[in-house]
Parts: C-alpha cells; sequence; structure tokens
C-alpha cells in the first residue's frame, strides 16, 4: 500500500506552483518527476566521485567505476536477463532500437521482412523505415481496431518465411494499450524472428521478466522510471549482441587497436564506446532503488486504480471522447472534447497549474486512424491523486464553456 502524503514528499517539484496555482502534474508518460534521492545521487556523484570509469587505477576511478557497475547488477536483479552483461548502457530507448535497426544491416536482405504494429511512436517506426530504405526489405504493419487494440488475427497473416523482425511497444504511449507481447513474441519465435520490445512505457509501472518473456531485445528509458533524462538500456541475448557489429567506434569498446586492424571488447563493452554518462548510469540505479522501495505492484495497483477514476470522472464531461479504450491498459487517458483543438484546452487547463500532453504525441500514424490531429492526454503516475483528477475535470468544464 502507498502511503500517498509521504510519497509525494519525496518529489520537491510537486510542491511547486505554476501561473499561481499548485501544479497538477499529468504528463508522466513524456517523463515523470525525480524523487530527491535520484536528485541527490547526481550532485553525489560530481561533488565526491567525478573521475572517469574502467580506466584508472586511482582510488576515485575505481570508486566511480564499482558505483556505475552497481547499476547494471540492479538492472539484472530487477529485469533478470541471464547475463549480467546482456545490459548495455544507451542514451534511452531511441538510441537502443536505432542501435538494433543499424547493426543489423548487414544481416538483412532485400527479400526479408519486418513487422512492427500500428500502435508506434515515430521512434520504433522510423529506425526500420530506415533499415528497409538501407537493405531493401519490406515494412509490414499489425493494424488495429477502434478500441486500440492489435488485431492479433492479422498478425498471424503476416508472417513468412522472410519474416527476420518483430517490432512492438509494450504499453502505447498515446493510448496506454497493454500489448499482448508474450503472444506476439511466441509467435514470431515460431518463425525464427528476433523480436524487440519497447519497453519506455511499461517499465515504470509493471513487473518486466525478461528471461519470462524470452524477447531477443528489450529497451527502456530510464527518466520514464523516475530517474534521469539522457540514460536507458538495451537489453539484447548474449548470443544475438555477439552476432552484431558493433554500433560506434572509439575508447572503451576495443580490445587491440592498431592501424591495421582492431579487435573488439567483449559484452557489454562492445557496444559502450567512449566516456559514457556515468552520473546518470548511476542515479537510474537510485531511481530502481526507489521503485523497489515503493514496490512495483503497489505503484501498479494505485495507478489502475487512477486509470478507473479518472476514466469514470472524465466521462462525465458532454462531448469528451476517449481514444483507446483496450480491456488491458495502463494509466493513460487520451481524449478530445467535441470540435474543440486540443491545443486550445491544453494552453487553458496550463493556466490553472495543469500539466498535461496535446497534439499527436509522435503517434502521427495512429492520429490518422483516428481522423483527429491530435488528443489531450492524462497520464498518471502513483504520486497523483483523485483529487488531482478532480481539479483536472473541473478546469475542463472550464475550459469547455470558454471555448465553446
Amino acid at each position: 500500500m502507498i502511503h500517498i502524503d509521504k510519497v509525494r514528499a519525496d518529489f520537491p517539484i510537486l510542491d511547486e506552483q505554476v501561473n499561481g496555482k499548485p501544479l497538477v502534474y499529468f504528463d508522466n508518460a513524456a517523463t515523470s518527476q525525480k524523487p530527491q534521492v535520484v536528485i541527490d545521487a547526481i550532485t553525489n556523484y560530481y561533488t565526491t566521485i567525478n573521475a572517469n570509469v574502467h580506466r584508472g587505477v586511482h582510488t576515485l576511478s575505481q570508486v566511480a567505476t564499482d558505483a556505475f557497475e552497481a547499476t547494471r547488477r540492479k538492472l539484472k536483479a530487477h529485469f533478470n536477463p541471464k547475463h549480467e552483461h546482456e545490459i548495455i548502457f544507451t542514451r534511452g530507448t531511441t538510441e537502443s532500437i536505432n542501435l538494433v535497426a543499424t547493426t543489423l544491416t548487414s544481416l538483412i536482405k532485400s527479400t526479408d521482412e519486418i513487422i512492427i504494429s500500428a500502435l508506434e511512436h515515430h521512434s520504433n517506426i522510423v529506425p526500420w523505415q530506415m533499415l528497409c530504405e538501407r537493405t531493401g526489405a519490406t515494412l509490414k504493419v499489425i493494424p488495429m481496431n477502434d478500441e486500440g487494440e492489435l488485431l492479433m488475427d492479422v498478425y498471424d497473416e503476416l508472417f513468412s518465411e522472410n519474416t527476420k523482425i518483430v517490432a512492438v511497444n509494450h504499453i502505447s504511449n498515446a493510448l496506454g494499450t497493454i500489448n499482448p507481447v508474450e503472444e506476439i513474441i511466441e509467435k514470431a519465435h515460431k518463425v525464427g524472428a528476433w523480436v524487440l520490445i519497447d519497453g519506455a512505457q511499461s517499465t515504470p509501472h509493471m513487473k518486466v521478466d525478461l528471461q519470462a518473456l524470452d524477447c531477443d531485445f528489450y529497451t527502456c528509458s530510464a527518466h520514464k522510471m523516475f530517474g534521469p533524462t539522457g540514460i536507458g538500456f538495451l537489453y539484447g541475448k548474449e548470443a544475438i549482441l555477439n552476432e552484431l557489429p558493433p554500433y560506434h567506434g572509439g575508447g572503451e569498446m576495443i580490445k587491440d587497436c592498431t592501424f591495421e586492424k582492431t579487435t573488439y571488447a567483449e559484452l557489454p563493452h562492445k557496444f559502450e564506446a567512449g566516456t559514457p554518462n556515468i552520473a546518470d548510469v548511476i542515479a537510474f540505479g537510485t531511481a530502481v532503488d526507489y521503485i523497489n522501495t515503493i514496490g512495483i505492484e503497489n505503484i501498479e495497483a494505485a495507478e489502475r486504480e487512477l486509470l478507473v477514476y479518472g476514466t469514470e470522472q472524465l466521462s462525465k464531461i458532454p462531448g469528451l471522447k476517449i481514444y483507446g479504450t483496450a480491456k488491458n491498459k495502463a494509466s493513460v487517458i487520451s481524449f478530445n472534447i467535441g470540435e474543440i483543438h486540443p491545443f486550445d484546452v491544453g494552453t487553458i487547463v496550463d493556466k490553472l497549474g495543469i500539466a498535461v500532453r496535446t497534439g499527436h504525441h509522435c503517434t502521427q500514424p495512429i492520429m490518422a486512424r483516428f481522423n483527429v490531429p491530435g488528443t489531450i492526454r492524462a497520464s498518471f503516475a502513483f504520486y497523483n491523486t483523485k483529487e488531482e483528477i478532480d481539479v483536472l475535470v473541473a478546469a475542463l468544464e472550464k475550459a469547455t464553456m470558454m471555448l465553446s
């Protein structure tokens, strides 16, 4: 059980005022807020540790390296990959997907096929389009229904002997749909295809067990998980990562380097060229510790309650239409009110201290599917309250009166 007052006290920004009103932060799908312990971890690194990792025999370097690699161990314990070195630090989900799509270039032929879904963020569309442009491969798309659920019977029909990659998100950032990734992975593996799961929206909200999922790649961004921006990870199965070429060349990722030939380091360093984002990796570990202190099951339960309450209350507003009504859904409500442009609504509620996201949410194909320019998106985290939802409802009613 979550003690909401105690939890909210952990997040200093929740005491801020915006436009003279108490902040109501409902843009968690874009980025989550940070507890004080994460902020302190970043400050502590630069204040007491600051040194490069893996390269020095001096004390500060060793301390920094230990703290840096401790995060990899924490991620292994939290996400349960088979090996620690299957966790590759990247700038986040976008870079992780690009790493895979780029390094696959030499393995993909013009006759091969790649499957994505209609629910994808642009970061899980564009890299695969670019791979197809480089190789001549074909991109196929799993369609969705009016509720925002993938049509799994059509997914079955997309497979062929040429299917090489399936890349889908675990949870839709725009609609909140929780995709049946276990089924998606199992069916792809039957035809010998590799599967990448975009976990940007799932890792803050639910338990993820990588060995149980049996996906080949999984991606994550720390800033969605109450951690810092600019850091995340790519999980890949050891055998597959060993098969792929390096993504970047430079220091750290070499075993031996001469002007005639370079050989590459073992995992994970093969994919971690250059000085890493040390402070934020360490703070990422602190964020994982914080999540485990709260309990991911408690987080999931609290957010489910907010989703149910928010859906009920928002549905009472005349003319409000919710996009994304999947049976299995995370704490995201995407909606419009009549013919009012979402940007106009977002501007008014911002003046009342409420942060919601408006626009296409980097999912233009979804908006085209619903024939709307964008939506208003309220996305909840465990530190939000039902009282804040009531504030949002009152603000939306006011905005509707002003704009109708």
